[in-house]
């Protein structure tokens, strides 16, 4: 009588007509994103019963926007192309990114995994088959879809089709996360879950994978952290990157790390909630203002970039490119659907297109071409420029920084634990992706966030897995 008037009570605080029956599950995973599939997808694989629980009408989360790649070293893709990479420079790469302030516990285990990752992926029947240049990587070690498709819609499908095959787990969309369940010792032992069609009702659970995504959607909480950010900012985020695992999870008595850190990406389309991968600069993009000049590396990191782009004429910034980035990528075909691109048979024509100083623009470009040929860029030393550009057309499009990526978030551990304010793993409870924090401090890598999805969602599963099972 006193679970159903609570039951009772719930709904009507959440404007709910009825509560659900409860259920029960061996883990419970809160977030259908890569992290949350991932640790589902790995549970399932060991014998757990799974229900993932997403409060969106469709999984992929911000996964689904990923443009450029899974960052992964000493893979056999590398290998085949002769690529000098290791965990040791990909652990480097990552802390000097993260300005030394990332956990090395952490950060090693990313390095240590990410090769796995890819693998673990291609046994599933997921194969990234193509390698590209990212900002702050020592080496190419991006991998994304054959013909340079965006990573994040072709992995986000794959997770789909698992998630529909797998027998043991139940997929639950438009279901949103209202309250983890604790017992008298702190444990968490399920979650309480609002229905959009079956109101309110409780999963009880041994273990719960928080996989919650960030907050770059949630403008409150941004203002929170970053006050003086513009208003005007616009992000890149999904609908439902509104930090809930974060706020949810220090209620309980969770520990924050980093929530500060928040990430711009400096190439947002200008008239679209749409980002242009690294990808693209990596097959021979370059950065040019409106007065047709180059003012930074291509390849340097997002934060350094993202503030360079900001203090260009009109906070904006233009890639240059040609036909043969084109072919080289097949996710600019989106840009051209979009009726963003702009394009000219000369520099100069591209110039009056779009803007630019024209006869700036074609000596920019044909310095950089040298500078291509010769193997250095004096001016700014981005390196190894890959490719001139040389048409038979030339194209631009316009790009400006976007609030997209929360480094901090939960602080977890090596096993994917969450830890309390007292520096302890809350029994129970296991988290991965965005909604942690702890491994990118205070900069993240492009290329780092899907590797980190699928890495630390296999060891959540893993993990989540063992404590239920008993393995």
């Amino acid at each position: 009588m006193k679970k159903l008037l609570l039951a009772t009570a719930l709904c009507a605080a959440f404007g709910v007509a009825s509560a659900a029956e409860d259920v029960t599950a061996d883990i419970v995973v809160i977030g259908a994103g890569g992290a949350g599939l991932s640790a589902a997808v790995q549970a399932h694989d060991l014998g757990a019963k799974v229900i993932v629980v997403e409060k969106m009408a469709m999984p992929g989360g911000n996964t689904v926007r990923a443009a450029g790649g899974l960052n992964a070293c000493c893979t056999p893709l590398q290998k085949a192309k002769g690529t000098k990479d290791s965990t040791e420079i990909m652990f480097a790469d990552t802390m000097k990114g993260g300005k030394n302030t990332s956990d090395p516990k952490l950060v090693e285990i990313f390095a240590k995994n990410s090769a796995e990752s890819i693998a673990w992926l291609k046994e599933r029947g997921a194969e990234l088959e193509n390698v590209a240049a990212g900002g702050g990587a020592s080496a190419p070690r991006m991998h994304g879809p054959k013909g340079g498709k965006a990573v994040g819609p072709y992995l986000s499908a794959f997770f789909r089709d698992q998630a529909e095959k797998m027998e043991g787990v139940d997929l639950r969309l438009n279901s949103r996360l209202v309250r983890l369940l604790t017992d008298k010792s702190g444990a968490v032992t399920g979650v309480l879950v609002e229905g959009k069609h079956n109101g309110v009702y409780e999963i009880k659970a041994k273990a719960v994978v928080l996989a919650t995504g960030g907050l770059g959607a949630n403008k409150a909480l941004v203002k929170q952290y970053l006050p003086n950010l513009d208003p005007a900012t616009k992000t890149s985020n999904q609908p439902g990157t509104t930090g809930d695992g974060m706020y949810l999870g220090e209620q309980i008595g969770a520990a924050l790390v980093d929530m500060k850190e928040i990430q711009l990406n400096p190439t947002l389309l200008v008239g679209s909630p749409v980002i242009i991968s690294e990808t693209v600069r990596g097959q021979g993009a370059v950065f040019v203002n409106r007065e047709g000049k180059r003012f930074i590396s291509e390849m340097t990191t997002r934060d350094v970039t993202s503030a360079a782009v900001s203090a260009q004429t009109g906070g904006t910034a233009f890639e240059i490119f040609d036909d043969g980035t084109v072919s080289r990528v097949a996710q600019l075909k989106a840009c051209f659907e979009l009726g963003l691109v702009k394009e000219g048979n000369t520099l100069e024509e591209l110039g009056k297109n779009a803007g630019i100083d024209p006869k700036a623009l074609a000596e920019t470009i044909r310095v950089y071409n040298g500078y291509v040929e010769s193997g250095k860029d004096p001016d700014f030393n981005c390196p190894k420029p890959p490719f001139k550009i040389e048409g038979p057309k030339f194209y631009a499009i316009e790009i400006t920084p976007a609030i997209h990526y929360a480094m901090g978030g939960l602080k977890f551990n090596e096993k994917t634990q969450v830890i309390n304010k007292e520096g302890k793993p809350i029994e129970g409870l296991f988290a991965a992706g965005e909604t942690t924090g702890g491994l990118h401090g205070k900069n993240r890598l492009g290329g780092n966030s899907v590797s980190e999805t699928i890495t630390f969602g296999r060891i959540a599963g893993d993990e989540a897995a063992k404590r239920v099972l008993g393995k």
